[in-house]
């Protein structure tokens, strides 16, 4: 059976350094908010090209403290792509802040910059793009609208680790930008860990504050925070796999190449071809009219697959107050999307056993 992720095996090369690093966090004494952090911290900015990288317990906690640190009134509205993950849109709940649902691009799954101008009123404050499965969003006329209206602009940047668009890096495009460590993601810890990125100095440091109890200082606070702080030992973790993010980024890109190239069935509809080296694909997805059938197909052949995601947001019974919105796209996504198996650790024949099962398929 090949699995759809198997993360035993993607970690595996790692092991020996992995080891290592958790060793000398443990010599060290010193657990949270230390070198290694700190360390992480400046790397991945630099990686990414922003000045401030501060790491955080989730992903989810990334996107509430970018917004905590916005500061926007209550009933303010954030403006995200109505097929992404509920993760995104939790905070804004969370926080009294009104999720508007915009329709994706039908093609690449992300915001259709197009949409999104006749969803801006008087109670607009941000928008928010969904980097969704390692493809970045058309980001240069959502930056020219953000400006154009004098709203921020934030990333959800969770599944788009070292992704690019027009030669700048996910997470440099915007006021501040989320990433997700969580073990799944291109660049994983070994447990749940996150990290926002900016140039915005008073963002940053206000950012550092609400991360730690709103203390810069022990046992004084200067605003009120929470406890959302990248251990110390995730941080060495992410140390250690962070240098070859790229190369495995690479063999990512090389794998979806064959795949866009080499899958021909007419049921299937393979995700755009157009930057294959700027996306990451953190998920292969392709669609399929018949998706359950298709899926328990490749499944009888040895062929895992996922669904990201079968229920839209709005859908949810946590937004039950949202059901009865029109949004026949993202809900035609949510019915057809598929993810085949992608990662490093597949291998050059299985990759070859995919597309030939998939061809072959009734």
């Amino acid at each position: 059976m090949i699995s759809h992720l198997d993360l035993r095996q993607v970690n595996e090369p790692y092991l020996t350094a992995l080891q290592e690093a958790t060793a000398r966090v443990l010599a060290s004494g010193w657990y949270v908010l230390g070198r290694e952090l700190e360390a992480f911290e400046n790397q991945f900015a630099a990686y990414c090209g922003t000045k401030y990288g501060i790491g955080v317990g989730n992903g989810l906690d990334a996107i509430n403290l970018i917004l905590r640190a916005f500061a926007f009134p209550a009933g303010s509205e954030v403006i995200i792509p109505a097929n992404t993950y509920i993760a995104t849109i939790l905070p804004i709940t969370d926080l009294g802040l009104v999720p508007v649902w915009a329709e994706p691009d039908p093609r690449t799954y992300t915001l259709d910059a197009e949409k999104l101008e006749p969803l801006i009123t008087e109670k607009t404050r941000a928008i928010a793009v969904v980097h969704l499965y390692g493809r970045c969003c058309d980001m240069a006329p959502i930056r020219a609208l953000a400006e154009q209206y004098n709203l921020r602009l934030l990333e959800d940047a969770a599944q788009a680790h070292g992704a690019a668009y027009g030669g700048r890096k996910a997470g440099n495009w915007s006021d501040a930008a989320a990433f997700s460590f969580y073990p799944t993601k291109n660049l994983g810890a070994l447990g749940d860990a996150g990290a926002v990125v900016t140039n915005d100095d008073a963002l940053a440091q206000r950012i550092r504050l609400l991360r730690n109890y709103g203390s810069e200082q022990k046992y004084i606070h200067q605003i009120p925070g929470v406890n959302s702080r990248l251990d110390e030992v995730q941080a060495a973790m992410l140390m250690v796999k962070l240098p070859h993010l790229d190369a495995d980024n690479r063999r990512r890109q090389d794998l979806a190449a064959r795949y866009l190239r080499e899958i021909r069935h007419p049921a299937v509809i393979l995700p755009p071809a157009d930057r294959i080296y700027d996306d990451v694909w953190h998920q292969f997805v392709v669609r399929h009219p018949n998706r359950e059938a298709f899926m328990a197909y490749l499944a009888q052949q040895g062929v895992g697959t996922a669904i990201h995601y079968p229920v839209a947001p709005h859908r949810q019974d946590a937004y039950t107050d949202y059901r009865r919105l029109c949004l026949p796209v993202t809900e035609q996504l949510h019915r057809e999307v598929l993810s085949l198996p992608l990662n490093t650790a597949l291998t050059d024949a299985e990759a070859d056993y995919i597309i030939q099962t998939i061809n072959q398929a009734p």
